[in-house]
């Protein structure tokens, strides 16, 4: 979270109709159907260097088989909607990590040229989701080096060209964990086994047969890790059953050796920037909850593809992408024309406005504006927390922390 009351530097604030967090499968989505629906005025924000999300080291094919009707790879699929969205010059801006999403929609990213902020009119959160780490499964042994999530390893050898190990052990058979199985053993590396917890496979049908069944690696299911070896480098895993409660069956144990332990034991959405924002969440999903125009509790803020649930196919996160960006426009062409208390406001500051002193702590001033209720907001051209406030039902009063004024410069 940034504190902008500490904020030293002044910049522009820009505007945008739609910004969009995250540049995947589902935030290309949703600009192009957000675009196909009137709403040119669009940006998305990637915190990679390149648009794609993770299909970008998804370089197997399966993918686009509902939507397009044939077999893709994951970097063909998202080039895509890459070409989609070029095509239609949507902006975007990669290598920015968004930091803050505020209650009135101003978006503070890190980037490259520094801190960045837009004030959106509507927001879609596509920011996916990330990979259960050992951390969250407390198995017993060292902290050696050959222990990665299957997402992780899929990077190295699809991204930077890097053969992260030899003898593998993967626990989960989710499908991420399936289809490295078969890229270790594609790059010469023995898969003695894959083992899980659940008395069935977490993984599609058929990346059980083609991953697993056609190259000869065992699936042991009901089985977890319960002990890693080894200090600098892992040396070995021990195995064992579990019961109907998911504890391990004593006199069960069984010894691998390996030099690699492969994590592919679930996934979760990415949604701090969601819970900031005081959406509501759902205890099942981990998602937020949202109405079926892909709106969670807050308006004008709509959430689609794994941030909202983790999806198998990819296909299905583009279908439900497609839903929001349609949502958002219709959304958008109903509201954004309407010029909120705060915009007014802020506007008729703007104007050569003039600062009176009103007692020892506060600068007042009065702008001939209604407003329902008493509100806080940003004034980014003095760098001070405002407060509006409406005495009588007669003009509107800006009330400025006169101490937090004295060392920020003054709009020209």
């Amino acid at each position: 979270t940034v504190n902008m009351e500490h904020k030293t530097k002044m910049w522009e604030i820009e505007q945008a109709d739609a910004v969009i967090v995250g540049g995947g499968p589902a935030g290309l989505a949703a600009a192009v159907r957000l675009y196909e629906n009137g709403i040119t005025d669009i940006l998305i924000l990637e915190r990679e260097k390149q648009l794609g999300g993770i299909l970008r080291q998804c370089i197997h094919d399966g993918f686009g088989l509902a939507r397009f009707k044939t077999t893709l790879s994951g970097p063909e699929y998202a080039q895509k909607f890459i070409d989609l969205a070029n095509e239609k010059k949507i902006r975007y801006l990669t290598d920015a990590t968004v930091l803050e999403i505020s209650e009135d929609k101003v978006i503070t990213a890190a980037t490259p040229d520094g801190l960045k902020q837009w004030k959106a009119k509507a927001v879609i959160l596509a920011m996916g989701c990330r990979e259960r780490t050992r951390g969250a499964l407390g198995i017993p042994g060292e902290r050696p080096t050959g222990v990665f999530t299957a997402g992780v390893a899929q990077a190295y050898m699809n991204l930077y060209n890097r053969m992260p190990a030899k003898e593998v052990v993967i626990l989960g058979s989710g499908d991420i964990g399936l289809i490295m199985a078969r890229r270790m053993t594609l790059e010469g590396a023995k898969v003695h086994t894959v083992a899980e917890i659940m008395p069935y496979s977490g993984g599609l049908k058929r990346n059980i047969v083609q991953c697993l069944g056609d190259f000869g690696i065992p699936l042991k299911l009901s089985t977890t890790v319960v002990k890693i070896h080894g200090k600098e480098r892992v040396e070995g895993v021990t195995l064992a059953k579990v019961d109907g409660h998911m504890k391990p069956i004593p006199g069960t144990e069984e010894y691998i050796p390996c030099d690699t332990l492969l994590l592919s034991v679930g996934l979760l959405p990415e949604n701090e920037l969601t819970e900031e924002l005081g959406a509501k969440m759902s205890p099942v999903t981990r998602g937020p909850l949202v109405n079926e125009s892909m709106e969670p509790s807050l308006s004008g803020v709509f959430a689609c593809g794994n941030v909202l649930h983790v999806h198998d196919l990819v296909d299905f996160v583009s279908q439900e992408a497609a839903l929001a960006g349609k949502a958002a426009a219709e959304w958008l062409k109903e509201n954004r024309d309407k010029v909120t208390e705060a915009d007014v406001i802020l506007e008729q500051f703007g104007k050569d406005t003039m600062l009176i002193p009103d007692g020892e702590d506060d600068f007042t001033v009065s702008v001939p504006v209604q407003i329902s209720k008493p509100f806080y907001a940003w004034l980014s051209s003095f760098g001070a927390d405002m407060k509006v406030e409406s005495v009588n039902d007669g003009p509107v009063t800006l009330i400025l922390d006169t101490e937090q004024l004295m060392d920020t410069p003054r709009r020209k």
